[in-house]
C-alpha cells in the first residue's frame, strides 16, 4: 500500500509560496483589530476597510497557513445533510436564511474572483452527498426535496461520476472550488490596498476592555473581532459550546482524464473526494477518518486506512501529501457569528463552522461588517451566539461537559506510570508520564533530540495526548495543539506548555495555575 508521506504537508501550503505583504510590528491603535488571518478574518477585515475603518489583522503564524490552509476548499452551500434537519428544528423561514447565506457566499466569491481576475483555480463544480446504503439513500431523497424547497439548486440523482456505484445522491449544481491560499493571498492584497494592515507572527494573549494584549505589545481598538477558529477568550464559555474534530486529507497527482467531475462526500463513511488543477493534470484529494483531537488511538493508523481506501478506489499508488484539518461544531450546527456574549459591547466572534468554513467564513465577514457598521441584518438573530436555540441544546452541552470531566478523571491517574523517561523513546515517539507529582509530556523528534514539557494544557488544564502522525501534543478536551517543544500550534490555548528540566525541579510549581488562567 502506498501513501507514506509527511503527515504535516498540506498540498495547499506546499504549492503556494507564503504571502509577503505583512507589516510588523502592529499599530498602537486601530478602529478594528481582527484576530486571525483565515477566510473569516480576512473577509471581515477587507469589508470593514472598504467601509472606511482602519483595520489591523493579527495572525499568530502566517496568512492562510492555519485552518484555511488545511481545508478541502469546497465552496458550496451543500453542507453534508443539513437542510431537512434545519427545517425540522428551526422552521422553513430560518432554514431558508441559512441557505441564502451559504449560496450568497458562493456567488460573492465567484464574483470577486472574476472581478479581480484572481488566479486561484476557481472552477464551478457540482457538489454531491452520496449514499452507500438503501436507508441513507432515502434520507438523501428527503434532503434533496428540503434543499430544493429552500431555493437551492438541489436534486436527487443516482449517477455521480464516481468510479463506483452509489445507492443515491443529492446534487447541488454549479457550486465552486478553488485554491484557498491563492484566494486568501489575493484577498490580503485587496485588504492592504484598501488601507488595512496584516501582522504575522503576532499572537493575542489577553484582552482588557478595548486593549488587546499581544506578544508584540498592546493594541487599542474600538472593536475587536475574534476569528481564531476556536475563540481564544473564555469569557463567552465557548469551550463548553464547541466540539472540536479532526479529519485527514491526502493528495496525489493523476491524469486530468482520471479526475472525478464533481465534489463528493459520503453520508455514510464521511469520505470526501475532489480534484484540483495541477500542472498538465490534476491533483486528486481524498479525505475521511475523522476523530476527536487527542483521542482514538494512533493517528498514523488512520492515515494508513485512508490511503488504502484511496488506493483501491482510484487505482493510485500513493499519496505524497498528507495533512489534517480541524474544525469545531456548535451545539445546534449553526455557526456563532455576532456579539461575543450578551453583554459584549465591541467584542465580536465568528466560530463553529463545522467544516464548512469557505462559505460560513465568507458569510461571517459580511454579517460582522453589518453589525459593526450599524447596518440591520435579517441574519443576525439566526447566528447570534446567545440565541435561544443554544439553551435548547442542553443534552449536547451536558455531553460535552461529561467528555471533559472524563479526561480529567482518567488521564491524570494514567499519567503516573513508572516508565516514561525520554531515554526509553525512539525518534518520532512520545508519551505522557510524570516527574515527581506533575504530569509531563516526553518525546523525541525525528533527529532523536529529547523534548520534555508539562503535559497540562495551558487552556483549562486537561492533559495533552501524543499525535504520532503529526508529532504534536493535542488536547482532547478543547482541541488545543502544541509542537514537541511546547509552542502553541492551535488555540484556544495562547500560552506554550511549560518547559521541564529533568536535571532540576520537575515542573515549576505554578505550572497548573498557569494552565487554568484565562488569557
Amino acid at each position: 500500500m502506498g501513501g507514506a508521506g509527511d503527515a504535516k504537508l498540506s498540498y495547499w501550503v506546499a504549492s503556494e509560496k507564503p504571502w509577503t505583504g505583512g507589516a510588523t510590528p502592529p499599530p498602537k491603535e486601530a478602529d478594528v483589530v481582527v484576530l486571525g488571518a483565515g477566510i473569516a478574518g480576512l473577509t471581515t477585515a477587507y469589508l470593514l476597510a472598504r467601509a472606511g475603518r482602519t483595520v489591523a489583522v493579527l495572525e499568530a503564524a502566517r496568512v492562510a497557513e492555519g485552518v484555511s490552509g488545511h481545508t478541502t476548499a469546497k465552496v458550496t452551500a451543500q453542507h453534508n445533510v443539513i437542510y431537512a434537519d434545519l427545517i425540522r428544528r428551526f422552521g422553513k423561514d430560518k432554514a431558508e436564511l441559512y441557505a441564502r447565506a451559504q449560496q450568497g457566499a458562493v456567488e460573492w466569491i465567484a464574483g470577486r474572483v472574476a472581478e479581480w481576475d484572481v488566479d486561484c483555480d476557481f472552477r464551478r463544480r457540482d457538489s454531491y452527498v452520496y449514499a452507500e446504503t438503501g436507508d441513507t439513500a432515502e434520507k438523501l431523497r428527503a434532503e434533496a426535496e428540503a434543499a430544493a424547497s429552500l431555493g437551492l439548486p438541489a436534486e436527487y440523482v443516482t449517477e455521480t461520476g464516481l468510479p463506483f456505484a452509489v445507492t443515491g445522491a443529492v446534487r447541488f449544481a454549479g457550486q465552486g472550488q478553488f485554491h484557498p491560499r491563492r484566494w486568501l493571498h489575493a484577498l490580503s492584497d485587496r485588504l492592504v490596498a484598501a488601507g488595512g494592515t496584516i501582522h504575522e507572527g503576532v499572537r493575542a494573549t489577553g484582552l482588557s476592555g478595548g486593549t488587546v494584549h499581544t506578544t508584540a505589545g498592546d493594541v487599542e481598538a474600538r472593536d475587536v473581532v475574534v476569528t481564531t477558529h476556536y475563540p481564544v477568550f473564555d469569557r463567552g464559555v465557548y469551550f463548553a459550546r464547541l466540539e472540536p474534530r479532526r479529519t485527514l486529507l491526502m493528495a496525489t497527482p493523476v491524469a486530468a482524464s482520471a479526475e472525478p467531475p464533481g465534489m463528493y462526500i459520503s453520508a455514510d463513511s464521511g469520505h470526501t473526494v475532489r480534484a484540483t488543477p495541477h500542472g498538465d493534470g490534476s491533483m486528486l484529494i481524498v479525505g475521511g477518518e475523522g476523530y476527536p483531537p487527542g483521542e482514538e488511538g494512533p493517528v498514523q493508523d488512520r492515515f494508513a486506512r485512508l490511503a488504502k481506501w484511496g488506493n483501491m478506489t482510484f487505482g493510485v499508488s500513493g499519496f505524497p501529501y498528507q495533512w489534517a484539518s480541524q474544525d469545531n461544531t456548535s451545539l445546534d450546527r449553526l455557526p456563532y457569528i455576532g456579539r461575543y456574549h450578551p453583554f459584549a459591547d465591541r467584542l465580536w466572534v465568528a466560530a463553529g463552522f463545522g467544516f464548512w468554513g469557505m462559505t460560513n467564513g465568507t458569510f461571517a465577514g459580511h454579517l460582522l461588517t453589518d453589525l459593526i457598521t450599524g447596518v440591520e441584518s435579517e441574519y443576525s438573530g439566526l447566528f447570534d451566539p446567545s440565541r435561544a436555540t443554544i439553551r435548547q441544546s442542553a443534552a449536547h452541552l451536558v455531553g460535552l461537559g461529561l467528555h471533559t470531566a472524563k479526561h480529567y478523571a482518567v488521564d491524570y491517574p494514567s499519567a503516573f506510570r513508572p516508565d516514561g523517561h525520554p531515554d526509553a523513546l525512539s525518534p518520532g515517539e512520545g508519551r505522557v508520564t510524570h516527574f515527581g507529582r506533575h504530569p509531563v509530556a516526553v518525546s523525541r523528534d525525528l533527529d532523536g533530540h529529547p523534548h520534555t514539557v508539562s503535559a497540562v494544557c495551558t487552556h483549562l488544564g486537561c492533559l495533552v495526548a501524543f499525535n504520532d502522525a503529526e508529532r504534536t501534543w493535542d488536547c482532547p478536551c478543547h482541541g488545543s495543539r502544541f509542537a514537541l517543544d511546547g509552542s502553541v500550534l492551535h488555540g484556544p490555548a495562547t500560552h506554550p506548555l511549560t518547559p521541564v528540566d529533568l536535571d532540576g525541579d520537575p515542573v515549576k510549581e505554578d505550572a497548573v495555575g498557569e494552565a487554568v488562567r484565562e488569557p
